[in-house]
């Protein structure tokens, strides 16, 4: 499919705008000229800004790395000090106690929607690997779940129907992160961004339509998951582009409401800035922890040994650092009136192993007692197995309230030492957490080049940020020489390699020959190994990833 849109007699100005993917059934309804040039009109708008704000998550790196350090901002002392509050959440979003998360494919929007949470992230982001297909089909999922036209059937024959639309879940849209290109949509031979391109389609095809459904229905408004966020600058940005679409469509001003994923380390520092961006759209704040745990390594991956994580699988909320961490994100959320939500319970139970159940359970259930005692408004699920579950924590604290933001949550301050104190969580750098890495590095890039982006491995739900906390692990060890605890080995690229090959013999065998074949395991160990063992750290590798997907 390609169409270009180039300058008329009318306008010499207009930009030459290029469409051009595989064909995807249906792609006519939502990438009509209309919807492209709301899109394009977000490009031409703000574009060269968030280029200048790629630029500068650069330059703050370099600070940090010269700095060895984080603070809070002086400048903005004042927006930390002052007296004001987020605007009163929606109906829709008041109760908000179990999210589960999830891409945009059929399926997933029939099991989302009638999971029992109160609210599904429909991902654009993490979880969706972004082929053109998948990109703008998952537009037409949406679409086709709020007209109510939408089943889907198995090949072996299960049909899946929504339930009635009160019973639904209310629909959190995640676009992709800032440094995202969307490859087949061109402006004048630039491609958009991904977060342009999945937030005007969604907005300009849905904003009236659900407004249309009144506020007694779960999903009554355009509302909004925000990833990868750096700054409170970048939130502006998200600000003015919600202002802008929203008068370009006649929508009135605050409609659009926005959960802004504190994911990054520098975002940490900046939550009161955040909201006060937001103010007039935000919702709440999120704790990503994968996210979160890779963004540190980032910042701080040359920073010694005080920097250094342990197996990504020994650091828990419980950890130090993090648990400063959700606690600012708590205190900061109830004092403006936001809704502060917890993390991922990753967990895919089992339908033949009832003891793996039984122990999983267990944890998430402490998981989630944990979060809905420390001031949690509610938390995320990965399978709809786990809504009960984390249901049952969030309502032995709530009650019949539809959240807890009057819990100011613990007052002590959060230091910058405290958000900081990597060492302090303990655990250790092994040769088994280096083999764990290494093979869900190597199976969800693979899964994620046959386009798909959510991935169950070892009875978790994986997505590109835990490959992202697996390589980059792997890159601070190597580089800061780690010796690895169970074997006495170093962490080197050449035990990296060794590791790799090893993994794709074991899965030579556990797949068949033919089978792995057919798969892209060559190509997703080279890029593995690549962002893992190159002298430059590559900031995202999705980025180098693109290239292979098409």
């Amino acid at each position: 499919m390609a169409t270009d849109q180039g300058p008329d007699a009318a306008s010499a100005a207009a930009p030459v705008v290029t469409v051009a993917g595989p064909r995807v059934p249906r792609a006519e309804e939502v990438l009509t000229p209309e919807a492209v040039a709301f899109v394009v009109g977000l490009h031409r708008a703000f574009e060269g800004r968030r280029q200048e704000l790629l630029a500068r998550r650069k330059t703050r790196r370099a600070e940090i790395a010269a700095a060895g350090t984080l603070d809070f901002l002086p400048e903005t002392a004042a927006v930390r000090a002052g007296d004001w509050k987020v605007a009163e959440a929606p109906r829709a979003l008041q109760d908000r106690r179990v999210e589960i998360t999830g891409p945009t494919d059929r399926k997933m929007v029939i099991n989302a929607l009638n999971s029992g949470a109160k609210v599904w992230l429909a991902d654009f982001e993490d979880a969706t690997a972004p082929t053109w297909e998948n990109v703008v089909s998952g537009q037409v999922n949406l679409i086709d779940a709020y007209e109510g036209r939408i089943d889907f059937t198995t090949s072996a024959g299960k049909s899946y129907v929504l339930k009635p639309a009160a019973e639904l879940a209310t629909v959190v849209v995640r676009p992709r992160g800032w440094h995202l290109d969307e490859n087949h949509l061109l402006v004048d031979g630039v491609p958009v961004a991904g977060a342009f391109f999945d937030f005007g389609l969604y907005f300009f095809h849905n904003a009236a339509r659900l407004l249309a459904r009144g506020a007694d229905d779960p999903n009554s408004g355009p509302y909004f998951y925000l990833p990868k966020t750096e700054s409170h600058l970048e939130a502006r940005l998200w600000n003015e582009v919600f202002t802008h679409a929203q008068a370009a469509l006649g929508i009135p001003h605050g409609t659009i409401r926005a959960t802004v994923l504190i994911e990054t380390i520098t975002a940490a520092f900046e939550m009161d800035e955040i909201l006060y961006e937001l103010r007039d759209h935000a919702a709440g704040l999120n704790a990503g922890r994968w996210d979160y745990l890779f963004s540190i390594v980032k910042n701080f991956r040359d920073a010694g040994e005080a920097f250094i994580l342990p197996d990504r699988n020994s650091v828990t909320m419980a950890a130090p650092f993090m648990a400063a961490y959700t606690r600012l994100l708590v205190q900061t959320c109830h004092r403006r009136g936001a809704h502060a939500i917890g993390g991922m319970a990753a967990f895919i139970p089992s339908r033949r192993d009832a003891e793996i159940n039984a122990v999983a359970f267990e944890k998430v259930r402490t998981d989630k007692d944990r979060e809905a005692g420390n001031g949690f408004d509610g938390s995320w699920v990965a399978h709809p197995d786990l809504v009960p579950v984390a249901r049952a924590c969030f309502d032995a604290v709530l009650g019949e309230r539809p959240n807890q933001k009057d819990n100011p949550g613990p007052t002590t301050p959060v230091t910058p030492a405290e958000l900081l104190d990597i060492a302090g969580a303990g655990g250790s750098c092994t040769q088994a957490g280096l083999h764990n890495a290494v093979q869900v590095g190597v199976r969800y890039i693979e899964a994620w080049l046959r386009g798909l982006g959510a991935v169950g491995i070892f009875n978790m739900m994986e997505d590109a940020a835990t490959a992202e906390i697996s390589r980059s692990q792997i890159w601070q060890w190597i580089h800061n020489g780690v010796v690895l605890a169970d074997t006495g080995e170093k962490a080197t690229a050449e035990l990296v390699r060794r590791l790799v090959a090893e993994e794709l013999a074991a899965l030579r065998a556990e797949l068949g020959a033919e089978a792995y074949a057919g798969g892209r395991w060559a190509e997703a160990a080279k890029l593995f190994e690549q962002v893992s063992l190159a002298e430059d750290f590559a900031d995202f590798l999705t980025l180098p990833a693109l290239a292979l997907l098409g």
